[in-house]
């Protein structure tokens, strides 16, 4: 067979000649420098100061190489679980799923890949806790901006537009579909940060699970569990739990309180009592509870699930407190308060309205005829500026015209008000006035002026725009200095630029720029600056016994007061917020309870 070679295989060896002088593609030292790739999936770095502690990462591992542990300096406060991931690298596969649903951006990976111990323990390490010297590379795997698991923005809510609702007392906000349920509670990822921020504790990832299943029965039986009041929360809770929901770090938290009301929106009433359940046998011990409010009712509510008698004495004649009286319809419909009280009462719960007491029942008799007392009573009275002409007649309490709007009481509609005050109170008057102004005289004429500027306000965000939406001159950092009266008549308000709220030690003593004056004309002023508990019920004798804090009852970790037959809770005790009043009758369920059962307890 003959040879053949072309001029090209010749010359083909010497070609390579031209890489001579070319710089190496290859490493002088693989083992010191070879760097991984910019975007290399290597070890991790966690910003702890960022972490939150959610546990998501941990939750999403699915060869559980992440633990939360107890990090040293790391505290547990509010939106902060004080717990930071711990990496075992026995077990990861560097999937980066655990950073790519990272809400708060905080665990990344760098683009180290080579780390020599002799001791395989070392291998399970704390980032950002247990420095590495890759704590501080540049490279390496992050969570693209546009890359997210969960949708950024919470499902939308429906309600009536501005020029529908501000003729009508018809609740506002439609609720949520099924469909827009289950898309809100997708976005939730059960890191249970809320439980803890939440007064009363609830199970706020599994309910939402429950949505997520379409498990309501589950769902309802949940709320019921921890919140006697889950439909009214649904509705008018300051969901606390929501400013600490991890979804906020890179969207809108969760609309936890919206899907604690689709829950029970979704179970017909007759089938709360089945869910809820029956009481615990009798066991022969009576706890009256002074005030129907939701601390009052919610202690009544436990007391009676574990075989007490209870009877609720209630001044006004219809059960609710301050959830019926103090909050307008459009934002809680009576119909909502009354199955509430209904669940209540089936579980034999008696509720006497129109007793009064220290006029139609005295605190003794209720002493000597039961075995333990409790009074929940709300922030009834208003409180006054005190500044000149406010002791006019046209000068009055947001608390009382609510009642008395709520009562359907002719208050006599002004034509124009202003309202002294910026926390949700004076926006649920003020926009109770814009209603009623509207019905009667077919425009709003009212004026909100509040101590706050925007940036430090009391009342609720949604609250403001809503109240703006409506037509109401929302005006901040104003401070009220005289009601101006002409010819005995209130004719309006006169106000300064507020220039600071507190002194320098941090007390309340409001500064003024005198120069900046402004009048705001009204027929009626309304001051919302407050409430306090009438305890007039008490008695002399019984106040002067009693132990008290800066105006408040002094109470024990499980409301007893310094009278061992008499327990408190609620707004009086706590101040005023639905939920803070429903973990209150809880807590103070639970000293009576042990109270009464005190060997029962021990074992």
């Amino acid at each position: 067979m003959g040879f053949c070679m072309s001029v090209r295989d010749v010359l083909s060896p010497f070609t390579a000649w031209k890489n001579l002088f070319l710089d190496p593609v290859t490493i002088r030292d693989p083992l010191n420098d070879r760097p991984g790739a910019a975007r290399y999936r290597g070890f991790h770095q966690n910003d702890v100061g960022r972490c939150i502690g959610c546990g998501t990462c941990e939750t999403i591992c699915q060869n559980g190489a992440i633990d939360m542990v107890p990090a040293e300096g790391i505290e547990t406060k509010q939106g902060d679980s004080g717990l930071r991931p711990r990496i075992d690298y026995g077990r990861c596969c560097w999937c980066a799923l655990c950073v790519d649903v990272c809400m708060t951006g905080s665990l990344t990976m760098s683009n180290a890949y080579k780390w020599v111990e002799s001791d395989p323990d070392l291998f399970r390490f704390t980032p950002g806790v247990d420095r590495k010297y890759w704590d501080d590379a540049e490279r390496g795997y992050r969570r693209p901006e546009d890359h997210r698991l969960t949708p950024r923005e919470r499902a939308h809510m429906g309600e009536m537009a501005p020029e529908a609702r501000i003729g009508s007392f018809d609740e506002i906000v439609h609720g949520y579909s099924i469909e827009q349920a289950r898309l809100e509670a997708d976005r939730c990822v059960a890191c249970g940060l809320c439980v803890a921020t939440c007064p009363a504790h609830m199970a706020i990832p599994d309910y939402i699970a429950a949505v997520r299943d379409g498990d309501y029965e589950r769902g309802l039986r949940l709320l019921y569990d921890t919140n006697p009041f889950s439909q009214i929360c649904g509705r008018i809770c300051t969901h606390r739990c929501e400013t600490t929901c991890a979804a906020r770090h890179e969207g809108d938290p969760i609309a936890i309180r919206w899907l604690k009301r689709h829950i029970c929106d979704q179970i017909p009433h007759e089938k709360y009592l089945e869910i809820v359940g029956k009481p615990a046998p009798a066991t022969g011990k009576r706890v009256a509870i002074v005030g129907a409010g939701p601390a009052g009712l919610t202690a009544a509510f436990d007391l009676a699930k574990q075989g007490h008698s209870v009877t609720v004495f209630e001044a006004l004649d219809k059960p609710g407190g301050m959830t019926r009286w103090g909050i307008p319809e459009y934002r809680l419909p009576y119909d909502i308060i009354d199955r509430e009280v209904a669940v209540i009462r089936s579980l034999g719960v008696d509720i006497r309205c129109n007793q009064r007491i220290g006029r139609d029942i005295s605190l003794k008799s209720l002493r000597n005829g039961h075995d333990a007392v409790l009074i929940t009573l709300g922030l009834q009275l208003g409180r006054s500026t005190r500044i000149p002409g406010s002791d006019h007649a046209d000068v009055r309490k947001s608390v009382d015209l609510l009642r008395q709007a709520r009562a359907c009481e002719d208050f006599g509609t002004p034509r124009q008000a202003v309202v002294i005050g910026g926390g949700n109170v004076a926006m649920d008057i003020a926009r109770t006035l814009a209603r009623l102004q509207k019905l009667a005289y077919g425009e709003v004429r009212v004026t909100v002026t509040a101590l706050e500027d925007f940036a430090h306000f009391l009342a609720d965000p949604e609250e403001v725009k809503e109240a703006g939406e409506e037509g109401i001159l929302i005006l901040d950092a104003r401070g009220p200095q005289q009601v101006v009266v002409e010819d005995g008549k209130v004719v309006g308000l006169r106000t300064w630029r507020v220039k600071a709220i507190f002194d320098e030690q941090g007390r309340f003593a409001p500064s003024y720029d005198e120069t900046d004056e402004q009048f705001h004309p009204g027929e009626m002023v309304v001051e919302s600056i407050g409430q306090m508990t009438d305890t007039a019920l008490l008695g002399d004798a019984l106040s002067e016994q009693l132990a008290w804090n800066r105006g408040r009852l002094q109470v024990d970790l499980g409301g007893r007061t310094s009278e061992s037959w008499l327990w408190a809770a609620g707004d009086m005790v706590r101040g005023p917020d639905v939920v803070s009043a429903v973990a209150d009758g809880h807590r103070v369920a639970a000293s009576i309870h042990a109270a009464l059962n005190p060997m029962k307890e021990r074992q």
